[in-house]
């Protein structure tokens, strides 16, 4: 039973950042997952790959898997470079780039 603690990206979808505040506790899967002969779902008897608990902060995540006696690893979160420009920059005389039409 080995934890990770992350914090989630963003979906690729979307453009805000709903839901990448809260840091989440996730139980790696102990056992492969296997095909049901009969429909062809994919099924595990593993229950606590099903567990997902969220925490408001890093230190929260990480106190409680210390109290429970989890194995855990943090993973940090990987912050995007934020470009700032603006709207006029798009019709600047001397623009690096060309005009695309």
């Amino acid at each position: 039973m080995f934890a990770r603690i992350y914090r989630p990206a963003r979906n690729a979808m979307q453009s805000g950042r709903g839901k990448t505040k809260k840091w989440v506790l996730e139980f790696s899967p102990e056992m492969a997952k296997k095909p049901d002969p009969l429909m062809g779902w994919t099924s595990s008897s593993d229950m606590r790959s099903q567990i997902r608990l969220k925490f408001d902060s890093q230190d929260d995540a990480v106190a409680y898997a210390k109290r429970q006696g989890i194995p855990f690893q943090v993973v940090e979160p990987h912050e995007p470079k934020r470009y700032e420009k603006s709207y006029a920059d798009n019709f600047s005389a001397d623009r690096k780039q060309p005009w695309s039409h």
